[in-house]
């Protein structure tokens, strides 16, 4: 009957019985400029600065 030759570290095996598995993050779509971006993020349309629908920071004109 075979065994193991040596003993298998508690790492080893608790990596083998894992089962944690990384998610997508959670998308949503703008509803002032359409875009789809990351939920409580600020996010970027040309330049402006958006959070939750709102303008935050507006692009410099040159």
């Amino acid at each position: 009957m075979p065994n193991p030759k040596k003993r298998t570290s508690a790492s080893r095996r608790d990596k083998r019985r894992t089962h944690y598995t990384t998610s997508l993050p959670t998308l949503s779509k703008c509803k002032t400029t359409g875009t789809i971006h990351m939920r409580h993020r600020a996010y970027e349309v040309d330049g402006n600065l958006y959070y939750n629908g709102k303008l935050v920071i507006e692009a410099k004109a040159d």
